[in-house]
């Protein structure tokens, strides 16, 4: 017969229905409403008013490499948080820190682009569709650096000694809030492919 204390309930066994889960569910609901509700409309204004297609620049597609390699750097630290590998896990948080501010000069540069061939925010509805879904992404992806930042200051802080260290890697909170950040920042990718597809299309499409 079990005890008292192994009947309690224990909220990170049942990860699906944790508050900090359920939270972070509607919120990539949200997001992906918000998205398809703008690409949807991007599309009845192109075919409404006949808009000509816009050609994403190269760049475009090389940001696309690199939230693709920060997708690999955040799933690299999972792996070291379960291994206990304290010098990895660091290193690989900083890599996903340095390729997130890689994709965003990046894709500052992307913008730069389009002005260069004269694609302003005014000059037609398909323009600002454009500069308006990349700039939620951009958006979006500076929001997830903080809670980065976050688990780094925390690894600098507790990762000093034998027994924090164990502390710090047995810890169901931190290991919960890591998969939910792994998650968000995987979501953040399939958010960004899905917008170079999309606009791709378009301009294959004509």
């Amino acid at each position: 017969m079990e005890s008292p204390e192994q009947q309690e309930y224990n909220e990170y066994q049942f990860f699906a229905f944790h508050p900090y889960n359920v939270l972070l569910t509607l919120i990539l609901l949200g997001i992906s409403v918000l998205f398809l509700s703008l690409t949807a409309g991007f599309v009845y204004n192109r075919v409404q008013n006949d808009l000509p297609p816009i050609r994403l620049p190269w760049i475009f597609l090389f940001n696309t490499l690199i939230l693709l390699g920060g997708s690999a750097t955040i799933t690299g630290a999972k792996r070291a948080y379960r291994n206990d590998d304290t010098l990895r896990y660091q290193q690989m948080l900083w890599w996903t820190v340095a390729l997130s501010l890689v994709f965003l000069v990046a894709q500052s540069i992307g913008w730069w682009q389009l002005f260069r061939d004269n694609v302003f925010l005014q000059t037609d509805n398909s323009a600002a569709y454009l500069y308006v879904l990349s700039g939620l992404h951009f958006a979006h992806v500076i929001a997830g650096l903080p809670f980065l930042g976050a688990f780094i200051e925390a690894a600098r802080k507790r990762m000093k000694e034998p027994v924090s260290v164990l502390v710090y890697f047995s810890d169901p909170e931190k290991k919960l809030k890591l998969r939910l950040l792994s998650l968000y920042w995987h979501f953040l990718d399939g958010l960004w492919i899905y917008l170079v597809l999309f606009f791709a299309g378009n301009a294959l499409l004509g």
